[in-house]
């Protein structure tokens, strides 16, 4: 199939683009395309006017105070590779690289995967996991919303059809922090069926103090768990009987239990307790 007919607009900057989604309740953004294209090309999408914020300065990436900013269009590929990420937020850095195919990590956004809101996919769990917030401008101006409050429903979130995401907000973690995202799919680069991202931070004798996770595919939107690792905070190490009491919280849900085991085994191990760190 083809996609329905519809309108351009090349935005020169994000007050064009909140102006023309405000005038045109069938306007959506569009970035890289790699969520709302297939959509438009089975026509279970059918956007009026795609409004294109490819050139407004929205892929940067730094570090502000203790937090790590985003831009809405940086891609995959640069979440993947960047030295920012991997020492700001190493749960994002692991995580990137498990979205679908090298092509599509180049042109998909940050931004893009969390306003899509796809409950197995990798990104809005881990800004579930980290305590994180989307920035978003529209008419009435400019607002942070938190992870908790962002996704509400299958492939819903709570932004407003006039509002453009413009960051994504991350708590910068310490040296000391280790991560690992660890999912199961058909076939690598598929979509995931389930998954399960963990990032654990230790103090210098290394003790883990900070023990944070988040799980997609397991509902409608992504499950903050951090309850189901807690045992860890307190403990230098993980032992086989921590792991499977981690693996059996999960309950029904036994593939997500040992992702979960998985990945805590993973982030323990990858977070470092050097004094100097």
């Amino acid at each position: 199939m083809k996609a329905a007919p519809f309108d351009y607009l090349h935005a020169r900057n994000v007050d064009e683009a909140v102006d023309a989604l405000a005038a045109d309740e069938g306007a959506k953004v569009i970035a890289g395309g790699q969520s709302l294209v297939p959509l438009m090309a089975m026509r279970l999408a059918r956007p009026t006017l795609l409004v294109d914020v490819n050139d407004l300065g929205l892929e940067t990436i730094s570090v502000a105070g203790d937090e790590l900013r985003v831009g809405a269009c940086a891609r995959h590929r640069s979440l993947e590779r960047d030295p920012t990420v991997e020492r700001a937020a190493p749960l994002l850095a692991d995580a990137a690289p498990l979205i679908g195919y090298p092509a599509i990590r180049v042109r998909g956004t940050i931004g893009g995967s969390l306003a899509h809101a796809d409950p197995v996919a990798e990104l809005p769990a881990v800004l579930v996991a980290l305590g994180g917030a989307v920035v978003a401008r529209g008419p009435r101006g400019e607002r942070a919303v938190g992870a908790a409050d962002l996704f509400t429903g299958f492939l819903m979130t709570s932004l407003e059809p006039d509002e453009v995401l413009v960051e994504a907000r991350i708590p910068a973690a310490s040296a000391r922090a280790g991560a690992a995202f660890c999912e199961w799919a058909p076939r690598s680069g598929d979509f995931a069926v389930a998954g399960v991202g963990v990032q654990v931070e230790r103090d210098v004798d290394g003790t883990c103090v900070s023990a944070r996770a988040a799980a997609c595919g397991i509902g409608s939107v992504p499950l903050e768990c951090s309850e189901v690792i807690a045992d860890v905070v307190g403990e230098i190490g993980v032992g086989n009987a921590l792991l499977r009491d981690v693996a059996h919280r999960f309950g029904d849900h036994d593939l997500h239990g040992l992702l979960a085991a998985r990945a805590l085994y993973r982030a323990m191990g990858r977070a470092s307790w050097d004094e100097a760190a």
